[in-house]
């Protein structure tokens, strides 16, 4: 049964331009959230290795006598509210990890865990299109590339750094225009790639912008004089930022086009069929790892799943031990072997097939017959056995 969102939080993200106080307190926030978390984190480890639990209302406990003592005084000089956020998200992760659906939660770095800050309604305020945070006297510099849902106010601020230097602020708000759309009746099956980024049932390709490749050669170049500079060097903080926006300069630019996919195809397809790829075991392999990252499988799944879920539509994940390469869509018959390099290959049948417009056909197919039989998004892991009613392979763990 399709899953229809009536009621859409989304989130706007902005880039602004802090002056140089209202940086200083960012910074000074950003590491009071990771210090909170960590010791809130030890803490709770601490309890876990005696066989105890400590609740979120234990360790905000902990938070206020945190702030009494003399060497954690400086936790005053900032919002109480992002240092309360860092707490809830840590208890968040505990869910997780006790639900079965993340591992053991990690300490935050100062070098490479995300530079952020969230801050809730009593921590800023918004008025006539001008934000400003707790602690700070001006409004911060935002700028309005598109603007708010008229008459909604943001219920929750998130204000983040990355590793490029640039600043960015996240309001969260209720949007109504997300509204479901009229229903079509098409129906497509997609088939990822990377010489074509997807391959749809329909026969169009999509191509493979391949947006690493396109920088590799001034990424490379950046990354050998990184190499060079001596560590704890100001020298070396310049060329780590040079490196770190040409990686936003490719990440931006992936994630564009991804959008732009995807909204297309929601837009344009009532049922939409993929493959329940695990890219993290694929990314193991050395020879395509760089390749299969830059097309951003997950990502795009991702993005195809929650905005199939807005506007009211339906995708449907094959599992992906089912032979949609090997099999003819015209016949049924099933190939003994089909090697990476074999493109277009012909059937007993004499039918010629594409060997990627010929996978997306059989996973429209397969995809249509697990949504009529209930196998749901992601048939492996929703009967009893743990198997799909499409799989075709057998376990190793089997005779």
């Amino acid at each position: 049964m399709r899953v229809v969102t009536t009621h859409v939080k989304r989130a706007y993200r902005y880039r602004f331009c802090p002056t140089d106080a209202q940086a200083a307190e960012l910074s000074r926030t950003f590491g009071c959230v990771r210090k909170v978390y960590n010791m809130a984190l030890a803490a709770r480890t601490q309890a876990w290795a005696r066989q105890e639990r400590v609740s979120y209302h234990q360790t905000s406990a902990m938070l206020t006598a945190w702030k009494k003592t003399g060497e954690l005084a400086y936790l005053n000089e900032v919002s109480s509210v992002p240092l309360q956020q860092a707490l809830r998200h840590l208890q968040t992760a505990f869910t997780h990890f006790f639900g079965k659906r993340a591992k053991y939660p990690r300490f935050k770095s100062r070098k490479k865990s995300r530079r952020s800050a969230e801050y809730t309604t009593s921590a800023f305020r918004f008025r006539d299109g001008k934000l400003t945070l707790a602690k700070m006297t001006e409004p911060l510099a935002v700028v309005w590339s598109r603007p708010l849902p008229e008459g909604m106010a943001p219920s929750t601020v998130t204000v983040s750094q990355d590793a490029a230097g640039r600043w960015f602020v996240s309001l969260l708000c209720d949007d109504p225009g997300v509204k479901p759309l009229p229903e079509n009746g098409n129906a497509v099956g997609i088939d990822v790639g990377l010489e074509h980024l997807l391959t749809l049932s329909t026969g169009e390709k999509i191509a493979n912008p391949r947006h690493e490749r396109r920088d590799r050669a001034a990424l490379a170049r950046q990354q050998r004089r990184l190499a060079k500079k001596e560590k704890g060097s100001a020298n070396r903080a310049r060329a780590r930022l040079k490196a770190a926006k040409i990686h936003a300069r490719i990440a931006d630019r992936r994630r564009d086009t991804l959008h732009r996919i995807t909204t297309r195809l929601v837009r344009d397809n009532q049922t939409i069929v993929i493959e329940d790829l695990t890219v993290r075991n694929m990314v193991k392999n050395r020879t395509l790892a760089r390749a299969i990252s830059d097309a951003a499988w997950s990502e795009f799944r991702s993005m195809l799943e929650y905005k199939a879920q807005w506007y009211g539509r339906e995708v449907t994940a094959v599992d992906r031990w089912f032979p949609s390469s090997r099999l003819c869509s015209a016949c049924g018959t099933l190939q003994d072997k089909m090697p990476l390099n074999v493109r277009t290959w012909t059937c007993d049948c004499g039918i010629t097939h594409d060997r990627d417009v010929n996978a997306a056909h059989n996973l429209l197919a397969a995809g249509l017959a697990v949504t009529v039989c209930g196998a749901g998004a992601r048939p492996q892991r929703s009967t009893p056995d743990g198997r799909s009613a499409t799989k075709q392979k057998p376990s190793r763990r089997e005779p």
